[in-house]
């Protein structure tokens, strides 16, 4: 119970710390003008996305880790969730970073055909392939008879009705029920007690209701490592370019804030592996070796270092970016700070960082 509880406690702090500081962004590039170019655009978009891990994801995350009784349809919706906004984020990592390939490598073709409403549509490209993959399990791909057995064996051995469903949300009670239980018949057999039926119902986590197949061999190997992997690519020849280049011609000296912004969302990149790549791991473990032994608190901490990547992003960009920090800055002492002392201590030079 304690490790549970210091969990909850933990991703709890993790998500307001999470929502602040993306707020925090999304509120400078709307303030400062002179930040809004496309590769902003896009960390804005990445912003919204750590938003919604914060603010849906990681309160989803915190239900699940209480191993509730749920009906699958729930359990299902509220483990899919996570899934989109990871896989946006992937998505949109690769499309940050191919924009940088071409803004460095082919700077006329880039100003050619570059443009925001362009952006804006593959973004909204991204959020619909993103929603495809992370919602596929509801169109099947799940473990809803293995979650009705494991339900089944769980009331046989389980004599108290209190025991048996400590939260229960029904199936009627979501609008979509009616066609996933045609989708997914199974064995229904009725507690004795209530009626509910328990072929429904079942200990939800997120692995429970997921194939193992599934976690690895599509959403990790096929939706995860494929763009991590281009991604690597494309940084890798961008350096190497940039290095045969840099000293030789003049006009790279122009360049140079354009590859320290290549090094910083490569840094976005690694960190993201850094992040996540423990938890997929873990996954493949779990698929490959059945048989050894699983350690709860590494799962939770695999976790709770997934969630930390949407608090490394934006401090991140703001710490590698100066012009992007002094504008963070400036919006939070000037603009959010409702004390004026406060305001003046912190921030006693307005001139330094001017309002815009």
């Amino acid at each position: 119970m304690d490790m549970y509880f210091g969990f909850v406690v933990l991703e709890g702090l993790l998500a307001v710390a999470i929502i602040t500081t993306n707020l925090l962004v999304c509120a400078t590039l709307c303030l400062h003008k002179e930040l809004r170019h496309v590769t902003n655009y896009l960390i804005f978009c990445l912003a919204v996305a750590d938003l919604g891990v914060g603010a849906l994801a990681i309160p989803f995350t915190m239900v699940l880790s209480m191993g509730y009784t749920m009906c699958f349809y729930t359990c299902l919706f509220l483990t899919c969730f996570p899934l989109v906004t990871t896989q946006f984020s992937i998505l949109l990592l690769l499309v940050i970073a191919i924009n940088a390939h071409l803004k460095i490598r082919l700077p006329n073709s880039y100003i050619t055909y570059v443009k925001k409403g362009r952006v804006m549509v593959l973004v909204a490209f991204c959020w619909l392939l993103s929603l495809l993959i992370g919602l596929s399990p509801m169109m099947g791909w799940n473990r809803f008879r293995q979650y009705a057995e494991e339900a089944s064996n769980q009331t046989v051995a389980v004599s108290s009705p209190s025991e048996r469903i400590p939260f229960v949300v029904l199936a009627r009670d979501l609008p979509y029920t009616g066609f996933l239980s045609k989708v997914y018949p199974g064995p229904l057999q009725n507690f004795s007690d209530s009626g509910i039926h328990d072929g429904h119902l079942g200990r939800c986590s997120f692995t429970s209701v997921f194939s193992p197949e599934y976690l690895v061999y599509f959403v990790f190997f096929t939706c995860t490592l494929l763009p991590l992997v281009a991604m690597l690519g494309i940084y890798l020849n961008l350096f190497r370019v940039v290095r045969g280049h840099f000293h030789s011609q003049v006009p790279w000296a122009a360049k140079r804030g354009e590859i320290q912004t290549a090094r910083t969302l490569f840094l976005l990149v690694g960190v993201f592996c850094v992040c996540w790549l423990p938890l997929h791991v873990i996954y493949c473990v779990q698929l490959l070796c059945p048989r050894c032994q699983a350690y709860e608190s590494l799962d939770r901490l695999a976790v709770l270092l997934s969630h930390t990547n949407s608090l490394a992003n934006p401090l991140i960009y703001a710490l590698r970016k100066k012009d992007f920090g002094r504008a963070l800055h400036s919006v939070l002492f000037h603009h959010l700070l409702p004390w004026p002392r406060l305001r003046h201590c912190c921030c006693p030079n307005p001139k330094v960082h001017p309002q815009t």
